[in-house]
């Protein structure tokens, strides 16, 4: 490519085959079809169908048509949730380029954004929106504006990569965002869904990939109670035949047991749940890739975190310069310029090379032996024009001391001085040289001239203290793993405010260190330094074989095993390597350790409306369930009739999904309910059954005194229904998290529709009911309230044996 002329269409049409185009917001294949085959697959659809077709069967063509009413209904409620995921993409194209001005054969032409490639210059002017993420190569006084990727509306300052220097944050430019001022020229580094805002599009659209544990086990409780269902059924409609009450009898009876008892509302607010919990943690900057992370996020008890970039800027500076006797610190910057190579993007190598001299003219490198978890250091060898010999060596003091030619004590001092300075919280860097011939396939291991100590500096980001506050109040324990020195190590978890009394453990002794603590003891864990890869797989290992459930920060190639190794692996992703982002559950978007912590309340949140929206569907469920089975087989004429079932899905259905959908506080204020795995502890088991069977019996005592007290089955139908729609509201009310608009719309629809479709005469005369009179209805109200009040157990937790015995943090 010259890049005087841009991109030319051989390449470009290469390119293309390559990264594929620059489509970030492109419809989901087969929405409609989808959508067609969801509704196709409600039971509730299939038996409003079934049964109206038997009543225009038996001409009860008002019946009939009552039940083809119902269906819209439920129909429209997934066409809504459709427009609004369609709305949502085309609010997302929004914020999109829809053209851009780009070089092509030597001429700047303006183009749809979709056909740009990777590797294209591109010009953006003031006002115009960024279209794919890029370099800027050219332009000053530039800022723009990133609220969409970040949510927060102020302008941020960009700049040109210089020549040679590594790219930061001010250097790129994010497709979604746009550009305040001056001119940028851009060349486009990635397209389409690689883009951040492609993977924020295609997270919250496609929603978790891949089926979760919790999914598993919901489609196989299904699974079983489906199978108890069909038996229960057949069952009673032999019962009601055997009764003497006739077939049309016999297969309403089956059919409302069978709808009540199905419970496909489980699977249905699952799904529903994970992909909120996709779209909440995009918005704390988290990318979601695997559907698990959205359940084990919030039940996150060990946080193994990287140090540099997540809980330091990444940004390394230099601090100072302590020369040996015999060097000055100008020939020790030299020596170490000598061992570093701009050309590695090492932000070490940049940050020595920035503050050194220029190596000398005429000077050659003429080997490299580079760095590695296993040696340590690097080694350069030199050669001037004079065909002079130089061999310099940087890396781990300890290592670098180990082959230099010194006594005994004047290593143990300079150990000392390298603890001192770590102290501090630096990285420290030694130095040594040698003039000697170098042989290309062996590097001098001893008697090297040591040449002195450069102290490194990556400062703490900031709010990573306070959020390491909050993680602790809320009892996670977080962990630094490092390769720095454990003195740099310890001042650096530290000024993060990781447990300053923590343990310390060397990399080298980890395996014998695991072998030996206890669980308590290994829970004091704060810092592991001077660590590989591998041992950062035994530690995660470690933890998780005393049930803790582990999260893994994590940005090269290296860090692959312990991100698949861990519960929940979080790749970054502004550094982060290809193959740690595909090995991981989830990916940072701004590598910050506090975005963790917020992504670990979302969860925890999601997590708590997700059980307390299962207990109200199990609560609902046990009285009606119960009352559509125990009435018929009793003898008493069958209580819901279809149009019955339909009203009470209609509140069922969104109080689950909309009722209990609360955004997430301070983590302090999100503690874990893990119980060690367990969805429900025997205590919140023993609360649900017991307000369903409290509700239950409330309501079939309504319904038999109502028949055995002279009253119609109408009015008996009326009152009960009066009792479980309050039972209803009142569990709602309760269980739901925090006053939201949906709950208290949920609470009103239950209230309103008690009163109208009972009390108004016609529309009660429409599906079998008949209005009562107002002691009754209130009597049947109470009946149902009271003993929905129990759920409040669930959420206090008043008495509850795990309450007491928990300690927290």
């Amino acid at each position: 490519m010259d890049a005087s002329c841009g991109l030319d269409d051989t390449e470009i049409e290469a390119l293309r085959q390559q990264f594929g185009a620059n489509l970030i917001a492109e419809d989901p294949p087969g929405n409609f079809a989808g959508l067609a085959r969801d509704t196709a697959g409600d039971p509730m659809i299939w038996f409003l169908l079934v049964t109206s077709a038997l009543f225009g069967a038996l001409g009860q063509y008002t019946d009939m048509a009552v039940l083809l009413l119902a269906i819209a209904p439920l129909v429209g409620m997934d066409f809504y949730l459709h427009h609004r995921t369609q709305a949502s993409i085309e609010g997302l194209r929004s914020v999109l380029a829809a053209t851009a001005t780009t070089l092509r054969g030597g001429v700047w032409a303006q183009l749809p954004a979709e056909r740009l490639v990777v590797g294209d210059l591109v010009q953006v002017t003031a006002g115009q929106n960024i279209p794919a993420d890029g370099v800027i190569v050219a332009g000053a006084d530039l800022q723009a504006e990133e609220s969409s990727l970040t949510g927060e509306a102020y302008p941020v300052s960009k700049a040109a990569l210089g020549t040679g220097a590594l790219a930061q944050d001010s250097n790129w430019g994010f497709a979604g965002t746009r550009l305040l001022t001056g001119d940028a020229a851009i060349r486009v580094i990635f397209t389409g869904p690689d883009t951040i805002f492609g993977e924020i599009v295609h997270s919250a659209i496609g929603g978790p990939p891949g089926r979760t544990p919790l999914q598993n086990a919901v489609a196989r409780l299904v699974k079983w109670l489906l199978l108890a269902a069909l038996v229960l059924c057949l069952l009673l409609a032999a019962v009601r035949l055997w009764q003497g009450f006739g077939a049309v009898d016999a297969f309403l009876s089956a059919a409302a047991l069978a709808v009540a008892a199905i419970p496909e509302e489980f699977p249905v607010v699952l799904t529903f749940f994970l992909g909120v919990g996709v779209y909440r943690l995009a918005r704390v900057k988290v990318l979601v890739r695997r559907g698990v992370a959205v359940e084990n996020i919030g039940r996150v008890s060990v946080i193994c975190s990287d140090k540099t970039g997540t809980i330091t800027e990444g940004r390394l500076t230099f601090a100072e310069a302590l020369p040996a006797q015999d060097m000055s610190i100008q020939e020790l910057m030299e020596t170490a310029a000598m061992a570093s190579r701009a050309q590695s993007g090492d932000p070490l190598d940049l940050a020595i090379l920035e503050n050194s001299p220029a190596i000398q003219d005429g000077w050659t490198r003429t080997a490299l032996f580079p760095f590695t978890e296993g040696r340590r250091r690097e080694t350069a060898c030199w050669q001037s024009a004079g065909g002079a010999q130089r061999c310099v060596t940087k890396g781990a003091p300890e290592t670098v001391l180990a082959l230099c030619d010194m006594t005994d004590a004047a290593r143990t001092q300079w150990l000392d001085a390298t603890s001192v300075l770590s102290a501090k919280g630096q990285k420290i860097i030694a130095c040594a040289m040698q003039d000697t011939v170098c042989a290309q396939s062996a590097e001098p291991t001893a008697a090297l001239r040591f040449a002195g100590l450069v102290a490194i500096i990556d400062p703490v980001r900031r709010g990573v203290s306070q959020a390491v506050a909050e993680a602790r109040l809320a009892g996670i324990q977080v962990v630094m793993v490092t390769g720095d020195h454990p003195q740099t190590a310890r001042a650096i978890a530290a000024q993060a405010g990781i447990a300053e009394d923590g343990l310390t453990i060397l990399g080298d002794d980890l395996e014998q260190t695991l072998a030996r603590l206890t669980p308590d003891e290994l829970a004091q864990v704060s810092v592991v330094a001077r660590a590989s890869p591998a041992q950062k797989v035994l530690l995660v290992q470690a933890f998780q074989s005393i049930g803790k459930i582990v999260a893994v920060t994590g940005d090269g190639v290296n860090d692959a095993p312990a991100l698949r190794t861990a519960d929940v692996g979080i790749a970054m992703g502004q550094r982060g390597t290809r193959s740690a982002r595909e090995v991981s559950a989830m990916v940072l978007m701004d590598d910050n350790f506090a975005t963790i912590i917020a992504a670990i309340s979302e969860g925890r949140q999601l997590f708590r409306n997700l059980r307390m929206s299962f207990a109200f569907l199990l609560m609902i469920h046990l009285p009606l369930v119960a009352s559509a089975a125990l009435i018929p087989f009793l003898g008493f004429p069958i209580l819901y009739l279809p149009a019955h079932i339909v009203w009470l899905e209609l509140l069922i259905h969104p109080a689950a999904i909309l009722a209990f959908q609360t955004g997430a506080g301070s983590l302090s204020e999100n503690h874990a309910d893990d119980h060690g795995g367990a969805f429900f502890t025997p205590w919140q088991w023993a609360v649900i059954i017991g307000t369903g069977i409290l509700v239950g019996a409330g309501l079939l005592a309504v319904f038999i005194m109502a028949l055995s007290g002279g009253h119609s089955i109408e009015q008996a139908r009326s009152m009960a229904l009066v009792c479980l729609v309050m039972a209803l509201a009142t569990l709602v009310t309760i269980l739901a998290p925090r006053r939201t608009t949906a709950r208290n719309a949920v609470v009103a629809a239950g209230f309103a529709s008690a009163l109208l479709l009972v009390q108004y005469g016609p529309l009660a005369a429409l599906i079998h009911l008949q209005p009562v009179a107002w002691p009754n209805w209130l009597a049947a109200a109470a009946a149902g309230t009271l003993p929905a009040l129990a759920s409040i157990l669930l959420k206090t937790g008043i008495i509850s044996p795990s309450r007491l015995s928990r300690t927290r943090p």
